[in-house]
């Protein structure tokens, strides 16, 4: 379903290097036979926790039946693949290949003569859905004062458009040296980069490994060295390590089945969109900033093209490995690793992990802004894009005008 058109064809023949243009067209029998899985789909009775909106406990069990049954509705019968199709291709498709696996990427060049290259990485259960919205302003602002920036939006090894590993060791060690690679193969050989989630990881891999390319990070998932105390922290310090030490022993569930066994959840993700929509819902509802529904600050569209990326690639099973990859042995964060270039970061409200400041600087040695915004979680980019904007350019800012 992946195919490049004819178009795509004659614009790779003038593409550069192994850089070559791309468009993505799903099968109309492919769209139809979701639709039909849609409509045939055998659910569960409704949870035990029935309460009446809103109320957050409403989810302690998963997604609601009723709200599910809503967004199925919709899914099947007024959401557009083919207007997010159309945005990706006005941003601009690429693809290439690194240490022999395709990986799909945006690109968008600024007009502007002063704009920097800028590396934006999504995370899980995300995709380049997480920045289709805010990838214009970035690069072409509307504030002729404001910086702007040449913005490249990869898909993970595994996600979206990107090929779907055969062996192991994608971790996050070899996805950043990828990204380098991806970005010399642009023309930037020294570039900023950004990132949350599986992003914000591969971002601080990125800094400190390849400081002789890399200008500066910005994170909204700081990443501390293992072993720190809370001695000395304040008391809304010691919140942030408890809250995070509470999400991964009471509620990260999925992250071990995830890094454990992949392969078993992957064919209820990749075999049943009911299965694969409700297991991303969830933490799109569980990871925002909201009091009962993740659609209070994010549309149903943008997550449908989230979660239909991942159906139409069939890659519920392949994402999911990250975690395999990356959680544990030899390819994860290394605990030694220290950041040295100039490092932004903003520890949104409701995300799932806040590192406290005085245990990131043992890992990043220059912060040059600390930012703790009033309203936002796991996915600001889409709940609050207009001040993730705002925010990442002033925090790279901060970065660029640091000395070196």
């Amino acid at each position: 379903m992946t195919r490049p058109t004819s178009d795509a064809r004659a614009r790779a023949a003038r593409a550069t290097g192994d850089v070559h243009a791309f468009e993505a067209r799903a099968a109309d029998a492919d769209l139809d036979d979701l639709r039909a899985r849609l409509a045939a789909a055998r659910l569960p009775e409704a949870e035990t926790v029935r309460r009446a909106a809103p109320d957050p406990r409403r989810w302690e069990q998963g997604v609601p039946l009723a709200d599910l049954v809503d967004v199925v509705h919709y899914w099947r019968t007024g959401y557009d693949w083919r207007s997010f199709e159309a945005r990706l291709d006005r941003i601009g498709q690429f693809r290439t290949t690194v240490d022999g696996l395709g990986i799909h990427f945006l690109h968008r060049r600024s007009a502007r003569a002063d704009a920097t290259p800028l590396i934006l990485t999504h995370g899980w259960p995300g995709s380049v859905a997480e920045f289709i919205d805010v990838v214009d302003e970035l690069a072409d602002p509307a504030d002729a004062d404001a910086p702007a920036f040449h913005v490249v939006v990869p898909s993970l090894p595994g996600f979206g458009f990107s090929d779907r590993p055969t062996t192991t060791g994608w971790g996050i060690e070899k996805i950043a040296a990828a990204w380098v690679e991806l970005m010399g193969r642009l023309g930037y050989d020294t570039f900023l980069a950004h990132g949350g989630d599986w992003g914000g990881v591969i971002t601080t891999v990125l800094g400190g490994r390849f400081p002789a390319h890399v200008l500066g990070i910005h994170t909204t998932l700081a990443q501390a060295p293992p072993g720190l105390t809370t001695e000395g922290l304040t008391e809304a310090e010691r919140r942030w390590a408890e809250e995070t030490h509470d999400f991964w022993h009471r509620r990260a569930a999925y992250a071990k089945q995830q890094a454990t066994r992949p392969q078993t959840i992957g064919y209820a993700l990749v075999d049943s969109p009911i299965g694969l929509l409700a297991w991303i819902l969830d933490k799109f509802a569980e990871w925002s900033d909201t009091e009962d529904s993740p659609f209070e600050t994010i549309s149903l569209d943008r997550i449908l093209d989230d979660v239909t990326l991942y159906w139409l690639t069939r890659t519920g099973a392949s994402a999911a490995r990250i975690y395999y990859e990356s959680h544990g042995g030899v390819n994860t964060l290394d605990p030694g690793l220290r950041v040295d270039v100039p490092s932004a970061i903003s520890v949104y409200p409701r995300d799932i992990e806040k590192c406290p400041r005085p245990w990131a600087e043992e890992r990043y040695r220059r912060i040059v802004r600390w930012e703790t915004p009033e309203s936002g979680g796991h996915f600001p980019s889409l709940e609050v894009p207009e001040f993730f904007v705002k925010d990442l350019r002033e925090g790279l800012a901060a970065v660029l005008a640091a000395p070196r």
